[in-house]
């Protein structure tokens, strides 16, 4: 069995709700990025900063 034509309403709305969808995955994707660098420079200054605390002695 086929399916009807499908209407240019349809269509696009099919359009869309893909480009959603992929636009979704990628802000999400740079979300884990950004949580994953956010992680790495919570822990990279606490090292810096005792370095620069016992330079400055």
């Amino acid at each position: 069995m086929s399916s009807p034509p499908k209407t240019e309403a349809e269509k696009r709305a099919e359009r869309l709700a893909k480009a959603l969808r992929a636009n979704l995955g990628r802000r999400k994707s740079q979300a884990r990025g950004r949580d994953a660098a956010s992680v790495e420079e919570a822990d990279a200054p606490k090292s810096d900063a005792k370095k620069s605390q016992e330079d400055s002695e």
